[in-house]
């Protein structure tokens, strides 16, 4: 029987994370069917797509933006792990308004999920900040998230990095209003 994996199907699942980011680079055609593979749930190619993507693509990637609204939509109905990699590659681009509300949303969902995996919560949670700290108007919404009830779930590791970056935006937005006061 012959195999109907494509080549980078291939590569996703037989090569290290390197290896793919070298053939990748080496072969750009295969960039649009990475991130269509990536938003699907084909797996066990989607998870590897998306995590691959992720170290290979730029701030603000310009091969990213028109698969924006995909990504995002895709991130609901994938397991913890696929959903963290497609939240990484959206945390690495600039979103215009209607995006950003979406994908907080989503984001405020991921964080309040206590019986979801920690490593997708503090992403959804990184996405939250980097709201916040565009929004200083987010401030309030912010601490609610920050209840015991959703922090109690945590290791006391990662804990410690929410509760770090909510001081470091608590901080940074005071410091805004208060400039802008003056």
């Amino acid at each position: 029987m012959m195999s109907t994996e494509t080549l980078l199907e291939q590569k996703l699942l037989h090569s290290h994370k390197k290896e793919m980011i070298v053939f990748l680079n080496n072969h750009p055609e295969y960039f649009d069917e990475a991130v269509e593979l990536a938003i699907q749930n084909k797996q066990p190619y989607s998870w590897r797509a998306a995590w691959v993507l992720w170290s290979y693509i730029s701030k603000n990637d310009i091969r990213i933006k028109n698969h924006i609204p995909k990504l995002i939509k895709a991130i609901g109905n994938k397991t913890d792990g696929h959903q963290r990699e497609l939240l990484k590659i959206l945390l690495e681009m600039n979103l215009n308004e209607e995006q950003e509300g979406h994908l907080f949303d989503l984001s405020v969902s991921l964080w309040e999920d206590v019986e979801k995996k920690p490593s997708i919560r503090y992403t959804a949670f990184k996405f939250i900040i980097k709201m916040a700290k565009k929004h200083p108007e987010l401030t309030n919404e912010i601490l609610l998230l920050a209840q015991d009830k959703y922090l109690n779930s945590l290791s006391p590791g990662v804990n410690r990095s929410i509760k770090k970056m909510i001081t470091n935006t608590i901080g940074l937005n005071h410091n805004k209003r208060k400039q802008s006061h003056t």
